[in-house]
């Protein structure tokens, strides 16, 4: 039996050390959702948006249809990464898109079998992609683009809103990837290489 961390930090050493070392990827543990609807395990930043969900085998499968929900609207690729114990009810249930890695852990070392590569997401939600922005972000986007500034104290509601309509769902994707990649000091941001990777 492996536990959520034990996957996590293998992931990190071993499937995701190749983002880690790329000087224009991210890699963020624990990424909010619709705010704070839920938390995405890990994140890859690069040209996509790429969610990873973490079932360990001490985990249950009871939030995964609103994760699945969620993950959909927001990330260009998801990829599952669940214990053999889950594995059969799990791959029943995610979209055919999501990627699946099975991990398995043999004497205290967790091990991925590659099961299915994800594909690419065709149906984001605009306004889901626009609430990873921070309010300030959303602002000085819209202010670039011209928008006056009494209707920038609007609720950020309409500010993501207003986001979606005026900028093309690519560039929306380009815009946020890119304040992600430059926001400092974040929780979770570039964790540290593990085992001394």
């Amino acid at each position: 039996m492996h536990t959520d961390k034990e996957v996590r930090e293998a992931l990190h050493r071993s499937v995701l050390i190749e983002h880690r070392r790329d000087g224009n990827t991210l890699v963020l543990n624990e990424l909010g959702l619709r705010h704070g609807t839920c938390r995405a395990d890990i994140v890859v930043v690069n040209g996509f948006l790429h969610g990873f969900e973490i079932k360990s085998d001490v985990d249950t499968l009871d939030r995964l249809p609103q994760q699945i929900m969620v993950y959909n609207e927001v990330f260009d690729r998801v990829t599952l990464v669940v214990g053999e114990k889950h594995h059969g009810r799990a791959l029943d249930m995610i979209p055919h898109w999501w990627g699946v890695k099975i991990a398995s852990k043999h004497d205290l070392k967790v091990d991925f079998l590659h099961h299915r590569r994800p594909t690419l997401n065709t149906d984001l939600n605009p306004v889901a992609v626009a609430e990873l922005l921070w309010r300030p972000e959303a602002v000085g986007i819209l202010r670039g683009l011209g928008i006056e500034e009494k209707r920038l104290r609007f609720p950020r509601s309409h500010l993501y809103s207003l986001l979606t309509e005026l900028v093309d769902l690519p560039e929306l994707r380009r815009l946020v990837r890119e304040t992600l990649k430059g926001r400092p000091g974040w929780r979770g941001q570039r964790p540290p290489l593990l085992g001394g990777s």
